[in-house]
């Protein structure tokens, strides 16, 4: 099996050729053929999909996505073959069923969106690739075997029995934009030039710290040469010959730098290189690491160690980098995957509703430091595992993926599906009947048998008296969320570990929530397409956004939205941005039994007030900027315990020792600090310590306003956490009162100033704490946003070029501020 990212470009025959594509009715072309030469031909990027060339070609779009699975869809190249020979035609990934024909004959039949293929041929020269997409809704009408229990997820029942991806079928989830064309690619290779077959990576980190590296391959041109020899990270191995024709090395790397998140340390990458006689082969990088399950004392939890160390998996579902065109080269990822970084994430899933990322996105991963969570692409459905054929298909796309990323650190965790459990349960049927083969013997033995070094789920949720209950195993927690419970649930339901939690219609910031056309926000139908819903109830994600909006602030949403449309957007992405930060105090304050949580979800499909808490267009919103702040390594956080007082949280995940800060000042007013105290204190490696806020103050002093002796005495209690030099870390507040209650009018100045390296920074003060404080700028972005702003010093805010702006234009924008008026700056 040849791994084409491990061949030059050059020996790719298929590489920067030219591709067209058309569309037709069902059935009307047989074989190519039958092809009317009078059809009108588009080109087409491959990889790629129908939906992303149509677009291209202006027939298309994704505010009325035409269907495309009433129809074929053709595409075609015209191949320069060298010489007559022996050669390999590789396709990754075809959607969905697909055929195959060189010069007119047929090569290849697929009927797996995510199987890979590789066909050898002998190629008497030049000619002709097409490829045939056939129209799927005919084959969603076949039968197969009876399911026990039905989703209202997918828009078609048949999709249970087509191996392919569910976006684009999951009506108020995401764009009706259906996958078809080449999303993976093709390769044509001669014989010839493959130098590297059917390659085995296992890269292990041991207790000790010494790494395991195992490497089986063939050199299918090396008959009678000397032995191959392997290099990593100084180390060299000379490879035995097998019986079986494989070449194999088992290295032992005593104290390799090992991978880590990039939260908990530095995600060593260590090159692999093949020494041949005809020369050197790079066979790409890995990482040595250990991934253990740690169910706890209870053997009820779930929470992951990375080489040895407990982890807070903290992130977010990732959907797809654009759902046009399906896209998996480095260039398409990389500004995601820097934007989930950036906000301190360590850990991204694919749900099984979506689709396997390439290569690449592992890639980056393993070099960013986050880790994977995989769910197999399964979701919701009854899956014939009886049917021979549908679990061999299974098993091989599960190990196709698998191997194609077996050298990747950083993927952590492999999931046998998304909410199959959860959905049979739900409908009343017991244990017995939605635990089967596929997700418990099938799966995990391929895991097994390529992933050794992985943590298997069976499925997402799963564990605890019913497979989504909370306190045990994997939830889908959304008690605090689409539930409507109170911010307290989040403690009160024990969560042990999220894979999807805080679920909630997003807006977006500034002039990214305008839609085309000009729609403006609200009740407008163009803007409720935009806002995720699940099939079959009466309310959507932004009726669960208002419901905290009127918890948090006491307003009617309903009101704002029809007297002050601005201020009903403000209050929005504020309540989503405070839940957020309040609840990851919750989980990840020491005495709680959370072990990671993952928000629904990283990015929107479509422009709208989507899930994701970054725009379509990659742009930040408020949620995104809550967690980046909730997220950090090293962090404070308060949570009211209510007659036990104030309790301040302080974590250090980082591998060195922190000489720490925290200062505490209780304001009346939002201003006036009535009670205040400071502590000292160092912090161990991977320590998380909580502190008394009466320890700080040095007396008693009902810093909650638990006890209520006489009128409140102060609104608003600010933490502050700084290193030893002084610098702000991070800081928390609270409000004993409620956020309403604090003092209003806040009077902000704003005004700009350099760092030495030349950014471009915004200074704001403020007479009184400044509740949810936002920077609205058309041609730069905020390093943080949407914070309060206390009234002991100033805030410096880096203020970073959004890309394609230009050079010459400088920082103009407006910062505005609940309860406060909005005030300007400008750098000219």
């Amino acid at each position: 099996m040849i791994d084409p990212c491990r061949l030059d470009a050059s020996d790719d025959l298929l590489a920067g050729v030219d591709w067209d594509m058309t569309v037709t009715e069902a059935s009307a072309w047989a074989t190519p053929e039958d092809c009317d030469p009078h059809a009108a031909w588009h080109p087409a990027s491959v990889p790629g999909t129908a939906a992303g060339a149509l677009a291209d070609a202006g027939l298309f779009s994704l505010d009325a996505p035409t269907p495309l699975h009433d129809r074929d869809v053709w595409y075609l190249a015209r191949v320069e073959v060298p010489a007559p020979g022996a050669y390999r035609l590789v396709a990754p990934g075809l959607a969905t069923v697909c055929e195959a024909w060189f010069d007119g004959q047929p090569v290849l039949i697929s009927d797996s969106m995510y199987a890979r293929h590789e066909v050898r041929l002998d190629l008497d020269g030049s000619g002709d690739l097409m490829l045939c997409f056939r129209a799927l809704y005919p084959h969603l009408e076949r039968k197969g075997p009876r399911a026990r229990w039905r989703t209202q997820l997918a828009s078609h029942p048949g999709l249970r029995l087509m191996r392919t991806t569910l976006l684009g079928h999951m009506p108020g989830w995401c764009p009706d934009v259906h996958a078809v064309g080449p999303w993976r690619g093709l390769h044509l290779i001669a014989e010839e030039a493959v130098r590297i077959d059917d390659l085995e990576i296992e890269a292990t980190l041991g207790e000790d710290s010494t790494g395991r590296l195992k490497v089986s391959l063939r050199l299918p041109h090396a008959a009678g040469t000397p032995a191959p020899s392997l290099r990593c990270a100084g180390w060299d191995a000379e490879l035995e010959a097998g019986e079986d024709g494989q070449w194999r090395a088992d290295m032992l790397l005593p104290g390799i730098e090992a991978w880590w998140p990039h939260t908990h340390g530095t995600p060593h990458l260590h090159d692999l290189t093949l020494k041949t006689q005809a020369g050197e082969i790079a066979l790409g990088r890995t990482g040595f690491r250990r991934i253990e399950v740690d169910a706890g004392a209870d053997r009820e939890g779930f929470a992951l160690k990375v080489n040895g160390v407990p982890v807070f998996c903290r992130g977010a579902v990732w959907i797809n980098a654009d759902i046009l065109r399906l896209p998996s080269s480095r260039e398409s990822y990389r500004p995601w995957l820097e934007r989930a970084r950036d906000a301190h994430m360590n850990m991204l899933r694919i749900g099984g509703t979506m689709a396997p990322e390439g290569p690449a996105f592992h890639q980056l991963c393993d070099e960013l430091g986050i880790l994977v969570w995989q769910d197999l692409p399964f979701a919701n459905f009854d899956y014939p595992a009886k049917d021979e054929s549908f679990v061999d298909t299974a098993s091989r796309e599960t190990r196709d993926h698998l191997r194609a990323t077996q050298a990747s650190p950083s993927l952590a965790v492999v999931c046998g599906g998304s909410e199959m459990y959860q959905q049979a349960a739900m409908l009343g049927l017991p244990e017995s009947r939605w635990r089967g083969p596929l997700t418990e013997e099938i799966l995990p033995a391929a895991v097994r048998e390529i992933r050794p070094d992985v943590a298997y789920v069976p499925n997402s949720p799963c564990g605890g008296a019913m497979p989504f209950s909370p306190d045990a195993g994997v939830a889908h927690y959304y008690g605090v969320g689409a539930y409507l419970r109170p911010l307290e649930d989040a403690r009160r339901a024990n969560v042990r570990f999220a894979a999807e939690c805080l679920a909630f219609s997003n807006i977006p910031d500034g002039e990214a929530r305008a839609l085309p056309g000009g729609t403006a926000p609200g009740h407008d139908p163009a803007w409720k397409k935009g806002v995720p819903r699940d099939r079959g109830v009466g309310w959507d994600f932004e009726d669960v956004r208002d419901h905290y909006v009127e918890a948090l602030y006491g307003v009617s949403p309903a009101k704002l939205r029809h007297g002050d449309p601005q201020a009903w957007l403000d209050f929005g992405r504020a309540a989503v941005a405070e839940v957020m930060e309040a609840t990851f105090a919750e989980w990840r304050r020491p005495g709680s039994n959370c072990a990671g949580a993952l928000v629904w979800t990283f990015q929107d499909l479509a422009p709208g007030a989507g899930w994701g808490v970054v725009g379509h267009d990659g742009r930040p919103k408020s949620a995104w900027y809550a967690l980046k702040r909730a997220f950090r390594p090293v962090a404070v956080s308060v949570t009211d315990e209510g007659t036990n007082g104030l309790a301040i949280h302080v974590v250090n995940e980082t591998a060195e020792e922190q000489a720490l800060r925290v200062d505490l000042s209780c304001l009346r007013d939002g201003r006036l600090a009535v009670a205040s105290g400071s502590s000292d204190l160092v912090l161990a490696p991977r320590e998380a310590r909580t502190l008394a806020a009466t320890d700080l103050i040095g007396a008693f002093f009902d810093v909650t306003y638990a006890f209520r002796f006489g009128p409140p005495s102060h609104d608003c209690v600010h933490v502050r956490l700084s290193d030893a030099d002084g610098t702000m870390l991070d800081e928390a507040f609270h409000f004993p009162l409620g956020r309403s209650q604090c003092a209003r009018g806040a009077v902000i100045s704003a005004s700009m100033d350099r760092d030495a390296d030349g950014s471009d920074v915004l200074v704001l003060k403020t007479d009184r704490v400044a509740q949810s404080v936002s920077i609205e700028d058309a041609c730069f972005e905020a390093e943080d946003n949407w914070f309060h702003l206390a009234p002991e010093r100033a805030k410096r805010i880096r203020l970073i070029r959004r890309r394609g702006r230009a050079e010459e234009t400088g920082p103009t924008g407006l910062v505005r501020a609940l309860y406060s008026d909005t005030v300007s700056y400008s750098a000219t």
